[in-house]
């Protein structure tokens, strides 16, 4: 066995394990030691993982199920970065949740299981080598992390882990639908899964525009993922969902799973783009794009609850990763890495602060923060560094990966994506500086942010936020013409 099958074996088999590992504890505080601990091993052994797909280059490594390649890995290691955040985080969040004795420890058993399963199965969504895999394992995603929503057992939590769970088994149950058409129509001979695998898939799928079975169920296939993304119109569940799941929760849904699941769309557009064409490549990825930006945008100007204005923010990030998907050029493919990855380490630092923010701003949860300069210095940075990433102001990574994504726009004759695109981004990005002033310099509200500790532990946090943002702005000048834009692009052996 290879150090890649070992590692591919290991981080999912450790993830798990983490997770249950809790449930062995006698005290809530041992707990926690427990899962922090199991969460760095966890944690380092995804990112190891990740590092050996992105050394290997061009290479491509492969198993019974698993295919690691430089593009899966940068979505391995933004997964290992938010999973062990959201995991850090956590002890913090349940300390505040209210429950004291044996309920705090039933609370954190139940807890980290379901997070340590989430986390896990988004670990293998990078990892599938087969569109009927990826569409298990995403699908899998769906029951712990809606459990996770309804967490906390109010009833608005109740609601929206119901229409988060409904909502994305319709999508997913079209996305199979589409599955089995192209089964049907590849594999005449026998439903096999190995006529699944993305390789298989490109060599199979017939060229030219002209196949109508291919064509509609790669239709039902990207409309039934959008759903789980959260691409307009297909989003109802995603404000709901990221409001009312604890703060290191939200934080996976957004910068975790909507990604994972739209390179999942991503790599079964490449294998069937040879069958599909460009022009309708284009039209479905370019019209979800532009959808949840023009959607998004409206939210984002008006005074929405800290964790919901957030969760607007993920659907207009979301349509930039369409409009590159759609682009399919490789300054675009670049653009889409670098808002990937920007984004989770942006949107990571707005939920997470979302813990202390909720402790000392309880009004946060119904309206925007004010005056957070006064509240806590530390918990102001960690709100300005993340509405000023996710804003595209200077000198953040999402900026740059913005303007690749409309600069390949107009290079491949798209004119008026650029422009509307451009457009609508500035839209966002004044709505977004807007409650940045108010949270910063408004008039504040709740009680000071006092205890050292916390302070320290914000602190930290911001630090590494900002290290991490600068890194990707460095970076994100070299990525073009890198192995992980070659795999995304289609020179990966079908995506």
């Amino acid at each position: 066995m290879t150090s890649a099958a070992a590692l591919v074996w290991a981080s999912p088999s450790l993830t798990v394990a983490a997770g249950l590992a809790p449930s062995l504890a006698r005290h809530p505080r041992a707990a926690d030691r427990v899962a922090v601990a199991g969460g760095v091993a966890a944690g380092a052994t995804t990112a190891a993982l990740a590092v050996v797909g992105l050394a290997g280059g061009d290479e491509v490594q492969s198993g019974s199920w698993w295919r690691l390649d430089a593009g899966g890995a940068v979505f391995l290691g933004v997964i290992a970065v938010v999973g062990l955040l959201s995991v850090l985080a956590s002890p913090a969040w349940l300390a505040q949740a209210g429950r004291l004795g044996a309920g705090a420890l039933r609370m954190r058993r139940s807890y980290y299981a379901a997070l340590g399963l989430f986390w896990a199965t988004l670990v293998a969504v990078p990892l599938a080598g087969n569109l009927g895999v990826a569409w298990l394992l995403v699908e899998a995603t769906t029951a712990a992390s809606a459990l996770l929503v309804a967490f906390s057992g109010r009833r608005s939590a109740l609601e929206a882990g119901w229409k988060y769970l409904v909502l994305t088994s319709v999508g997913l149950t079209i996305a199979l639908l589409g599955i089995v058409l192209l089964v049907a129509r590849l594999s005449p001979s026998g439903a096999e899964l190995a006529a699944l695998d993305w390789s298989a898939l490109a060599d199979a799928a017939p060229r030219g525009a002209g196949d109508e079975a291919v064509l509609v169920a790669y239709l039902l296939l990207i409309a039934g993922l959008a759903a789980k993304v959260g691409w307009a119109p297909v989003h109802n569940w995603l404000p709901d969902a990221h409001s009312e799941a604890p703060p290191p929760v939200s934080a996976l849904l957004s910068a975790a799973l909507l990604p994972a699941v739209a390179l999942v769309a991503w790599r079964a557009d490449v294998a069937l783009a040879a069958a599909v064409g460009p022009d309708v490549r284009r039209t479905v990825f370019i019209g979800f794009g532009l959808a949840s930006l023009a959607v998004a945008i409206p939210f984002l100007w008006r005074p929405l609850a800290w964790k919901r204005l957030l969760a607007y923010s993920s659907l207009e990030h979301m349509g930039v990763i369409a409009l590159a998907i759609g682009i399919a050029t490789p300054l675009a493919t670049a653009g889409a890495l670098l808002h990937v990855a920007g984004h989770a380490v942006a949107k990571s630092l707005g939920f997470l602060s979302a813990v202390p923010l909720l402790r000392h701003q309880p009004a946060a949860s119904r309206r925007p923060p004010r005056g957070l300069v006064r509240v806590g210095r530390p918990l102001a940075a960690a709100v300005g560094v993340s509405l000023g990433a996710l804003s595209g102001l200077p000198p953040s990574p999402l900026l740059l990966s913005e303007l690749l994504v409309l600069l390949a726009a107009a290079q491949a004759g798209l004119a008026w994506v650029t422009v509307l695109g451009a457009a609508l981004l500035a839209l966002g990005f004044l709505g977004l500086a807007q409650v940045m002033v108010d949270a910063l310099a408004g008039r504040p509200t709740g009680t000071r942010m006092t205890g050292r500790r916390e302070r320290r532990r914000v602190s930290v946090l911001v630090v590494s936020a900002v290290v991490m943002l600068a890194a990707l702005l460095a970076l994100g000048f070299l990525l073009p013409d890198t192995a992980p834009v070659t795999a995304l692009t289609g020179g990966g052996g079908g995506g």
